[in-house]
């Protein structure tokens, strides 16, 4: 898409994008970027901190950068669980006993301050609230196997995200 130079920029990078969107879907100043590197418009676009060195406007990144035994970080956004409470969003226990008079209060979050002093609740506490859909990077994942006429990338471990997301892999 664009190459980053010290000189114009201040610093090295390329500038990658995927997935081509309609024309009548771009604005006006994206509309004119795409034009001056020569592509048809795309719904992605991110740039990584390289040296340019080989890179030239226009060519196709592959799998084929990665090799087997290679170590990755790979981001993405988590899938999105909702509003969820204090049990399932930071693994709290409950309050606890279901006995002496209690009702209700299995999964409530407890206590949420002092009295008095303080008397408001501290920042950060944890609390009921929405949670996933965040951007979650897992670091130091292992390239398995490199399937270049798929363009596939088969790696050990988690990646973040649901079936069929978008992700960002970065070798380290």
């Amino acid at each position: 898409m664009q190459l980053r130079t010290p000189e114009r920029d201040g610093y090295e990078a390329i500038q990658i994008g995927f997935e081509p969107l309609p024309e009548r879907k771009v604005n006006r100043p994206l509309r004119g970027h795409f034009a001056r590197a020569g592509v048809h418009p795309l719904r992605y676009l991110r740039e990584f901190r390289i040296p340019i060195g080989s890179y030239q406007v226009g060519d196709v990144l592959t799998v084929e950068l990665f090799a087997p035994g290679d170590r990755v970080k790979v981001s993405g956004k988590s899938k999105g669980r909702g509003f969820q409470g204090v049990v399932k969003r930071h693994g709290f226990a409950g309050v606890g006993m279901a006995t002496h008079g209690q009702h209700n209060r299995e999964r409530a979050p407890g206590s949420i301050g002092s009295s008095s002093f303080p008397s408001r609740v501290f920042k950060g506490l944890r609390m009921a609230g929405r949670m996933g859909n965040r951007r979650v990077t897992v670091r130091n994942l292992e390239v398995l196997k490199v399937v270049p006429e798929h363009n596939l990338l088969l790696l050990k471990g988690a990646v973040p995200g649901p079936v069929n997301g978008i992700v960002e892999i970065v070798k380290l």
